[in-house]
């Protein structure tokens, strides 16, 4: 029995220790998000002057990542990809639910926001530093459904909303 519990504590001890180095990695290297897959802190050129009008954004290639920080494990990072909307000049990131579902609970990077709105958004490989403000404003909504509508045809589809978040920078 001895042995069992020494081989099992070897097992533990050396899962620990890769986990450690692997947090340790991504933490110096980033460990961006992919299409389909959470990540961790996300790599690029820190731009330290929010532009006052997003709509270059509008027209940039690639994914737009967001990174928050993680409400259960303190100091660990938690990067997804998401879809990224231009209003009036503003910023706004989407998270699609099932009808249904109550926001934040189907998305972990929607409950890290609703704890702590600081994140990270990456653009074109640029990164800013702001917050998130969960947008109410029905009106706004609606504009960028019909902006947006018929080059993303989910938020048309029955059974599926979009929530918004507006990005702004820290004060």
């Amino acid at each position: 029995m001895k042995t069992l519990g020494k081989i099992v504590g070897g097992v533990a001890g050396t899962l620990a220790v890769l986990v450690l180095l692997f947090v340790a990695y991504a933490r110096v290297f980033g460990f961006d998000a992919g299409p389909w897959r959470p990540g961790l802190w996300i790599r690029g050129e820190t731009v330290t002057a929010h532009p006052d009008d997003w709509t270059f954004a509008k027209d940039r290639g690639g994914n737009t990542m967001v990174q928050t920080r993680d409400h259960v494990i303190p100091g660990l990072a938690f990067s997804v990809t998401t879809a990224r909307f231009i209003h009036d000049g503003d910023l706004y990131l989407g998270s699609g639910y099932a009808t249904g579902v109550m926001m934040p609970g189907a998305r972990r990077w929607n409950q890290n926001i609703v704890a702590d709105p600081v994140v990270r958004v990456r653009i074109d490989g640029n990164v800013y530093d702001g917050r998130l403000v969960y947008l109410d404003d029905q009106e706004i909504q609606e504009a960028i459904c019909r902006d947006y509508g018929q080059r993303i045809s989910l938020l048309w589809q029955p059974g599926y909303f979009i929530h918004l978040w507006r990005f702004e920078p820290l004060a």
